[in-house]
């Protein structure tokens, strides 16, 4: 199994990268979404990258919204795929969807993050907005059946958190 790198909120609300001691790893979520433009990547969040260019990006707002809520409950530790899969080491990539099951599965909880789906206005009709739901593209992907199946806690979140 390959070695998980962490993405960590630090009290002051800094986020940096943490690769755990072999065999310890600690307590931590895991995000399941779908890739779209400007992904924060590996290279973006190595050490001594530009972070004013980082936190640009479009994706900064999955990585955010993922610190955000494992803070709320409880985690300092977070995992985002788009960012801590080096991508472009073939080897490593490899390893990476190798263990991406157990990592999943080890996670205490998984965040669902549904950039396509807003929060329902109060006047919205619920259908309406159950139908948007189902049509997330999250639900085409077939990479995120075990991330549904896989974790022991999983909850759904809007672009809104």
């Amino acid at each position: 199994m390959a070695f998980i790198r962490l993405l960590h909120r630090k009290s002051d609300g800094e986020i940096v990268f943490r690769k755990p001691p072999s065999g310890n790893v600690p307590a931590y979520a895991i995000l399941s979404h779908t890739w779209g433009d400007e992904e924060v990547i590996f290279q973006d969040m190595e050490a001594g990258a530009d972070m004013s260019q980082t936190v640009s990006k479009a994706g900064w707002r999955k990585i955010q919204f993922c610190a955000k809520q494992a803070t709320a409950d409880g985690l300092q530790y977070f995992w985002v795929n788009t960012c801590y899969i080096d991508k472009k080491n073939t080897v490593e990539l490899g390893a990476a969807i190798n263990s991406m099951f157990r990592w999943y599965q080890n996670a205490v909880h998984c965040y669902v993050y549904l950039s396509d789906i807003c929060k329902p206005n109060t006047g919205t009709d619920q259908r309406v907005w159950e139908e948007a739901f189902r049509k997330s593209r999250w639900f085409t992907r077939g990479w995120t059946l075990q991330e549904l199946i896989v974790p022991r806690l999983v909850d759904f979140f809007s672009l809104e958190g």
